[in-house]
């Protein structure tokens, strides 16, 4: 992408953040036109600091920053949308948590990544939804967002024979990048993808969230697509996501 100007504004989703100093904090920002920035925002842990209130995690902020080598410098910041729920309700932080770790995970540095920005920015909001099925929306994100990254998962053909899938129980491979029918199944790392959870993960992948949001899955489906797409992920990203982990953890306890 072109050399970013020495201060140019722009929109931003804080993905992390952590303290630094006395009174800075250094975020990891998702930018809707400059792909992921690392930013220090000086004295902002001041409460009388201009920045003070406006860099939340998982918030989205109109911001103008100064370039840097290491680290831009946030100069100004003002939030444009807060995603209140996701700071008030464990659960729901827990998903938004997980849905910005894969955004890291996934995003470049400095390379325009819009539709990254889009995904994440409509996610939080769905995120907010009083009646979310939040493992729903978590389903839904990490298929959009491998198919944004190149890795989306073959659902219609074989992975192995490329001959259409049939309506049936299939298998799934993460090292073949999706599901594989059962006469080519053998010989290869697999794990069991049933008709249904098949089905789901297709009407997803060609349906917008709109629309998705009205499907309502049992919890041994819910468990299904979880298994199958974190088995793909991990497959990719060669490491579990923390906050994945954390978000299966919440739900054995409080659900």
């Amino acid at each position: 992408m072109p050399r970013l100007e020495r201060l140019f504004k722009t929109q931003a989703i804080i993905l992390r953040r952590f303290d630094y100093g006395e009174a800075d904090r250094i975020l990891t920002l998702l930018t809707a036109d400059h792909g992921k920035l690392r930013a220090i925002a000086k004295g902002a842990r001041k409460l009388t600091s201009r920045l003070n209130g406006h860099l939340e995690l998982y918030s989205r902020a109109a911001l103008l920053i100064a370039h840097g080598h290491e680290l831009h410098v946030i100069s100004q910041a003002e939030q444009q949308e807060a995603f209140l729920p996701l700071h008030s309700d464990l659960m729901r932080s827990a998903y938004a948590h997980h849905i910005a770790e894969l955004t890291d995970r996934f995003s470049e540095h400095e390379e325009a990544q819009t539709p990254f920005f889009n995904l994440l920015n409509a996610a939080l909001g769905w995120l907010c939804a009083p009646e979310a099925d939040l493992a729903l929306i978590a389903r839904y994100f990490e298929l959009r967002l491998l198919h944004l990254s190149g890795f989306a998962p073959s659902l219609f053909e074989c992975a192995i024979g490329q001959e259409p899938l049939t309506a049936r129980d299939q298998f799934f491979s993460a090292a073949e990048g999706g599901a594989i029918c059962p006469e080519h199944a053998r010989g290869y790392a697999v794990q069991p993808l049933s008709l249904d959870a098949l089905k789901v993960l297709r009407y997803m992948a060609r349906t917008d969230y709109e629309s998705v949001r009205h499907l309502r899955l049992s919890p041994a489906l819910h468990a299904e697509l979880d298994r199958t797409l974190s088995h793909y992920l991990l497959h990719l990203l060669e490491q579990r996501l923390k906050s994945a982990e954390f978000v299966r953890q919440l739900r054995a306890r409080l659900l």
